[in-house]
């Protein structure tokens, strides 16, 4: 659970019930009411396994086992980015004593008995330092939080919602490597919709778009899997990136969303169905080191080029390496 900036929540970690009494006195003159208490070493660890508290003030000598050994089991659970601050409260005044508490995980100490004045100064400097550790987790989470946004718009196409030109070229490269490493085939689906100048220039370019956003949810819809991808290419030009599948798979998928374009019932003048309708040239390979995406790029082109001349609204199926 998160806490709001001005909360501090301090763990007293002390088996004498008078020194207890009198350190929660002290924080509560600091506005700090209700302090979690614990006079063991298991139970310090239990409080801040469930509170995570900020501050721990620390007695060195507990019943059970010392608040070196607490102190050590803390600093292990805490995670990436946590931290606690822990003072130890100790009658010790050796500078091996004060040497070991630091190396055991204490940020501070206190002697004992505890000073109201120095108790309140140290309290404080450790809440300044909580305070700019909660302000750096802020600024680190909204740089996250923009970093991923900014990763989001430059692999994503304005216009569609899927993926651009750019994520497509990667996609497809780390596609290549996987299918040519397990020996899987991979398999390219080039979409193109038909007459779409025409479209354009009937229904305007408002309609247009709406049109692309359409078709590109379509062909999203039909690339559920890890190894699948659907990208808007250029223009009015889709693509489907296809791992772990043949030219069976990949004919059938291509039909599949020709099909679903289809269902959209959108109106266009220009087509036989009267409906906008899509065009697809389909080309699968065995990734070798003897082959290049650029030529399979361009045999999937060439076969989308075969089905616009073979009267569009179809699927074409080419062959690499046939340009």
């Amino acid at each position: 659970m998160s806490k709001s900036k001005n909360s501090l929540k301090v763990l007293v970690v002390e088996d004498s019930k008078v020194t207890l009494k009198v350190l929660s006195n002290y924080l509560n003159t600091m506005g700090i009411d209700e302090p979690l208490l614990a006079e063991t070493g298991h139970q310090a660890v239990e409080v801040f396994k469930r509170e995570r508290p900020d501050i721990i003030l620390l007695d060195a000598k507990l019943p059970d086992f010392d608040g070196f050994d607490v102190a050590r089991r803390i600093r292990k659970m805490e995670g990436d980015g946590e931290w606690s601050a822990i003072i130890f409260l100790t009658a010790m005044s050796k500078d091996e004593d004060l040497a070991r508490g630091i190396a055991a995980g204490a940020d501070d100490y206190l002697t004992k008995p505890v000073s109201e004045v120095v108790f309140h100064a140290k309290v404080r400097a450790m809440q300044r330092l909580i305070d700019m550790q909660r302000s750096l987790i802020d600024v680190t989470r909204k740089l996250d939080k923009a970093n991923a946004e900014l990763l989001r718009l430059s692999t994503t196409d304005a216009l569609t919602g899927i993926a651009n030109r750019r994520s497509f070229d990667d996609f497809l490269l780390r596609e290549w490597r996987r299918c040519m490493r397990v020996k899987k085939p991979l398999s390219v689906v080039m979409l193109d919709v038909d007459y779409f100048k025409l479209f354009n220039d009937k229904y305007g370019h408002q309609a247009g778009d709406d049109c692309l956003k359409l078709v590109a949810l379509q062909i999203a819809k039909a690339a559920p899997r890890a190894t699948d991808m659907a990208s808007r290419y250029g223009g009015e030009e889709f693509m489907l990136v296809l791992g772990d599948t043949d030219e069976g798979g990949a004919m059938w998928m291509a039909d599949r969303v020709r099909q679903m374009v289809g269902d959209l019932k959108i109106k266009h003048y220009a087509t036989d169905s009267k409906y906008v309708s899509v065009s697809c040239g389909v080309v699968s390979v065995m990734p070798d080191d003897k082959m290049s995406i650029e030529q399979l790029l361009q045999s999937v082109d060439a076969a989308l080029y075969q089905a616009k001349r073979g009267g569009r609204d179809r699927v074409v199926a080419g062959r690499y390496g046939s340009i």
